[in-house]
């Protein structure tokens, strides 16, 4: 099946549901990688700086924690991005000697350039293996004798809920061999108000990137939406720890799909669910642990306690822990 395969009977299954609902997932063509670059760097954003401080502050202490005898290791980052995040913690790993390659995994190419770009610059005897595709479509090879270390950072793990986390992470863990490790950043508790405004900042670039998901379908589906008559909204719930992000049709109208060949009925006011972040206490990450088949080795915070870098041992599943699935 194709990505535009799969889109299709995406699309045609969330706009058929009582609650209209779109995957992130395909937030991230060229211009939503774009513009995920630009919220990045808004004010209103602050997990990329955190994420990025405690990458470069702690980098040689989580190197320590990846591989304290430096022996082989496979460093697969899932949805790596243009590597930024990642640069630090590489130069850390290489300054202590260990074999290691970089298999950055994202589906956006434009992504994987800019990251190839900024490795030759500045690690560039670092040896890089880029993969464009799925994670688990494409999960590379790794030869006997080299740990692998899976990196899941920008506290994406949080754009699923619950079920979802378990789920994706027990499928990493079915990828990964005794004593290779999961490395995750994730996004902590933290004031409301802030947590809302970091998915609805005040210069609009968030609203674009969640409307460009309607631009998307309308070139690879041959749909008709009007950008004009849908709203982004953003909200956060303190009772279930969780941000998130709607597309609010304006007015009654019809959305048509030539590739669909039929039409999609919205209502003023109705909504189409894109995006969830989740957020994490302590005690929600040693559960998740646990769930998914890991035991959380090392957990690394700011000194606000905003944000966390946690690296997790792979164990062997229980039997109780496979019936949660």
């Amino acid at each position: 099946m194709t990505d535009r395969d799969r889109l299709t009977e995406h699309v045609l299954q969330g706009l058929t549901r009582p609650q209209k609902a779109l995957s992130s997932a395909w937030f991230y063509d060229d211009e939503g990688s774009r513009l995920f670059q630009q919220i990045m760097a808004l004010p209103e954003y602050y997990l990329t700086r955190l994420e990025h401080e405690l990458l470069r502050s702690r980098a040689d202490e989580l190197s320590r924690w990846i591989d304290p005898r430096c022996s082989p290791i496979d460093l697969i980052e899932l949805g790596s991005g243009d590597g930024a995040k990642t640069l630090s913690l590489c130069q850390a790993l290489a300054q202590r000697d260990v074999d290691c390659i970089y298999r950055p995994m994202d589906v956006s190419a434009r992504a994987l350039a800019d990251l190839s770009r900024r490795f030759d610059t500045y690690l560039p005897r670092m040896a890089i293996e880029p993969v464009l595709g799925d994670y688990f479509e494409h999960w590379p090879q790794v030869a006997e004798g080299r740990r692998q270390v899976a990196m899941l950072l920008g506290s994406n793990l949080g754009n699923l809920d619950e079920h979802g986390a378990v789920k994706l992470l027990q499928r990493v863990h079915s990828n990964l061999r005794p004593g290779d490790l999961v490395l995750l950043g994730l996004d902590l508790v933290k004031d409301p108000a802030m947590l809302r405004a970091a998915y609805d900042d005040s210069q609009g670039v968030t609203a674009a990137f969640n409307l460009n998901l309607l631009t998307r379908l309308n070139r690879e589906l041959g749909m008709d939406f009007d950008l004009a008559k849908f709203r982004h909204y953003a909200s956060y719930c303190p009772l279930e720890h969780v941000a998130r992000s709607f597309l609010v049709s304006q007015v009654d109208q019809v959305v048509n799909s030539k590739t669909l060949d039929r039409g999609f009925v919205f209502l003023a006011g109705e909504t189409i669910y894109t995006e969830q972040s989740q957020k994490y206490t302590m005690a929600s990450i040693e559960h998740l642990a646990a769930q998914s088949g890991f035991d959380n080795t090392c957990t690394l915070t700011d000194p606000r306690g905003w944000y966390a870098i946690t690296v997790w041992h792979r164990l062997p599943f229980t039997p109780t822990q496979q019936t949660s699935t």
